[in-house]
């Protein structure tokens, strides 16, 4: 066994090796990894800039377009043959048909190669032909992601926590009754543990649907060929005064370290630790019209996200070896379309002091980070009504059942601490103010000229910041 581990780890390092060595000297490929929680927009993200690219009237803040560096954009059959490609031109359609829909979320990991070829600049244009470089897209399901965090802890730990939380939240009435009436001592019966783990899954499918982001573990909602495998059959248990071997607490206690073992940690070795640049999504307005525990919920979360990365500088030795660190990291609140674009400024600063800690960290250690509110597919229109005598700026849009309706969904406070705050100290609600959210189709007209891709806001300013030095 340790033989075949250390065979297999020098394996992945000369592969990593000759990659690296291959990148760096022909053709260079940037990993940008675009994350987020279920519900932030990751495939709506990603669809709305490959189509951007390919079509760049709409991208005058991307520098190498608005200099002519950009010859030509072209995409290609991702490279790692064991993945899922990215199904662009699917999503694409489904928004943009005669019936536009949002398209299906994330639901396994996928890839999408971008190539650009560009054109050389300064003193040297005239020594050099054109050179190509690759943009590997990944795509990572939010339920996925999530478990990240479960790495540094156990068991233990685990149930407390999660235990705690769910005693505040209705939709995990049956399963708290049901394990809280268990004794963790007694013998493990199978039976018994399968009907805890169904409660458990079906808390967590009724969790997301109310708006909470801490529906860990992810497989348990997406498990495909784990199915019904005891590596997704446990779930949080009061600890009880002994336990012994064979005791239904100790097994569940080893199948949720088997969880990390192998499902997490393969996750997070194979895909998620190769990222040079990284992008992360989060529904902040979605949080903050569920009130404050929703918001500090995602706060938590975000920021054990975050912890996951191996941010800081990439030279050169440390690409050739394959030990790769995300070099920047994009925080981005989704969805902008449903606020006036006066908004956008508190939405953003929200966002940023959000994941303050985690920022820091991530600048110490030689990454650079930057916020900002974007939507991938821009589905509103603003304009200005006057209520009561005085302008509101709202955002018009189309509901579900075909209405076109304009939306004022309250003024989010300059300082993001007026919302923070008392999210942190447990508050149940707003206490000055009520934030509204409708959720608008994708429209049906769509006003787009020869060269140009769908409407956005700041897709350019995303990429310009994520890449724009390496193009």
């Amino acid at each position: 066994m340790v033989l075949s581990s250390i065979t297999s780890g020098l394996s992945r390092g000369i592969e990593s090796a000759t990659s690296g060595l291959s990148e760096a000297l022909f053709e260079p490929v940037i990993r940008l990894g675009v994350t987020g929680l279920s519900r932030a927009g990751k495939t709506v993200f990603i669809t709305g800039l490959v189509a951007n690219l390919l079509d760049r009237g709409r991208m005058p803040q991307l520098s190498a377009h608005s200099a002519g560096r950009i010859d030509s954009v072209w995409l290609q059959p991702q490279p790692d043959m064991t993945l899922p490609r990215f199904d662009y031109e699917g999503h694409l359609a489904a928004l943009t048909g005669d019936s536009p829909r949002w398209p299906d979320s994330t639901r396994a990991v996928s890839e999408l190669r971008l190539s650009f070829r560009l054109r050389p600049d300064g003193w040297i244009a005239g020594l050099t032909g054109p050179r190509i470089l690759h943009l590997d897209i990944v795509d990572y399901p939010g339920e996925w992601l999530m478990d990240l965090a479960l790495l540094d802890q156990t068991y233990a730990d685990w149930s407390d926590a999660l235990l705690s939380r769910m005693a505040r939240r209705p939709e995990a009435a049956a399963f708290l009754a049901t394990a809280r009436a268990e004794d963790g001592a007694l013998p493990l019966v199978e039976a018994r543990a399968q009907d805890l783990a169904a409660l458990f899954t079906r808390y967590l499918g009724d969790a997301r649907q109310s708006g909470w982001a801490d529906c860990t573990p992810g497989r348990f909602l997406l498990p495909g060929d784990l199915a019904g495998s005891p590596v997704l059959t446990f779930a949080p248990l009061p600890r009880p005064a002994s336990t012994a071997r064979g005791s239904l607490w100790v097994e569940m206690e080893r199948r949720f370290d088997a969880y990390k073992a192998k499902v997490v940690r393969p996750f997070f070795h194979d895909h998620f630790a190769r990222i040079d640049r990284q992008i992360v999504l989060a529904d902040v307005l979605g949080a903050i019209h569920q009130g404050p525990q929703a918001l500090e919920d995602l706060r938590r979360i975000m920021a054990d996200v975050m912890a996951a990365f191996r941010p800081g500088r990439n030279g050169w030795l440390t690409a050739l070896l394959g030990g790769r660190r995300v070099e920047r990291i994009l925080l981005a609140a989704t969805k902008a379309d449903h606020l006036h674009h006066s908004q956008h400024p508190a939405l953003t600063a929200i966002m940023q002091a959000m994941l303050r800690e985690a920022k820091d960290r991530a600048e110490f250690a030689g990454a650079l980070t930057g916020a900002m509110s974007l939507s991938g597919f821009r589905a509103t229109v603003e304009e200005t009504i006057t209520r009561d005598g005085r302008p509101l700026d709202c955002v018009r849009g189309r509901l579900r059942d075909g209405r076109e309706v304009a939306m004022y969904p309250g003024r989010l406070p300059d300082d993001p601490a007026r919302l923070l705050s008392p999210a942190r100290q447990g508050a149940e609600s707003w206490l000055d103010a009520e934030y509204g959210l409708m959720t608008f189709e994708p429209p049906l007209r769509m006003s787009r000229r020869p060269g140009e891709g769908p409407p956005h806001i700041r897709l350019d300013r995303a990429l310009e910041f994520l890449i724009g030095d390496r193009l």
